[in-house]
């Protein structure tokens, strides 16, 4: 396996008054990342392709591999057709970076409002037509489409795997994220076996997990589905298991990127650091 870092991870950095877009390519090369993913934002300028060139070029020359594309999507909003079409912009623009693998979101959070017809299944006959037409015209552009364990509604294992098998493309598979199943409260080894055998990338992801009967712990935390709490964590010091994890995926051959994705209430490079560092022992470990 290889170690890879997501923009994400750089929090405010990214900004221009701090690293800067270019900065943190070069903070992420000078930290010894093999490679580096970018996660839909405010820096791609309205996916101008002349952002992503730029962005091909200097991780070209700093000798990293753009290994993915990570962006949202929201397949039953009012207008379907809208959604894909943004959607296969961005693909455009994933493989304008040079990139070989995007994710995208399939529903947001305000599924959860909603007061009928909300299960997974009676959603599952668009997100597989929304999902094939896009990595079919991903295919074509040669990049590989993902879905990953995020947003609450398309978050559990069983879920993503159920999706993954509808669609049934070549093209399409997994972002296996080790800690976001248990936004979705689920034990995330647990999930991760059942995930692992589709992953096509993977983010090692860590938090910091309280019971739903305590009292609020404050700032910096959030609520799970079952209203527990989590709060992001260093890679190796939070309860997402992620030594397990790493061994699980290394038991069903996987040996592409793992991605480094911090969200911790630690200075972005501090837990970025430690982070790589926990991560690469785990690997070799």
């Amino acid at each position: 396996m290889k170690i890879s870092v997501t923009s994400y991870s750089f929090g405010s950095y990214i900004n221009e008054d701090k690293l800067g877009l270019m900065g943190i390519i070069d903070k992420a090369a000078e930290m010894g990342f093999e490679g580096i993913e970018f996660s839909e934002g405010g820096w791609s300028n309205g996916l101008d392709p002349k952002v992503a060139e730029a962005i091909k070029e200097r991780c070209a020359e700093k000798g990293l591999e753009i290994v993915s594309y990570c962006v949202g999507a929201n397949f039953l909003s009012a207008d379907l057709d809208a959604e894909i079409a943004k959607v296969k912009r961005h693909v455009d623009f994933a493989a304008a970076m040079g990139t070989k693998n995007m994710r995208h979101d399939m529903a947001g959070r305000q599924l959860l409002t909603r007061k009928y017809s909300i299960g997974y299944d009676d959603a599952l006959p668009i997100f597989v037509k929304a999902t094939t037409e896009i990595t079919k015209y991903a295919e074509q552009k040669g990049v590989g489409t993902m879905t990953e364990n995020h947003g609450l509604f398309s978050q559990d294992a069983q879920r993503v795997e159920k999706l993954i098998n509808a669609v049934a493309h070549p093209n399409f598979g997994a972002l296996v994220d080790l800690g976001n199943f248990m936004c979705a409260d689920e034990d995330p080894t647990l999930s991760v076996g059942i995930m692992a055998p589709y992953a096509k990338h993977v983010h090692a992801k860590d938090f910091l997990w309280k019971s739903g009967v305590e009292i609020n712990p404050g700032e910096g935390w959030f609520r799970t589905r079952a209203m527990n709490y989590l709060r992001g964590a260093i890679i190796g010091q939070g309860e997402a298991k992620i030594y397990q994890s790493i061994q699980i995926l290394k038991n069903v051959g996987y040996d592409g990127y793992v991605t480094v994705e911090f969200e911790g209430a630690e200075d972005n490079l501090k837990g970025i650091r430690i982070g790589k560092d926990n991560l690469a022992r785990f690997i070799n470990g």
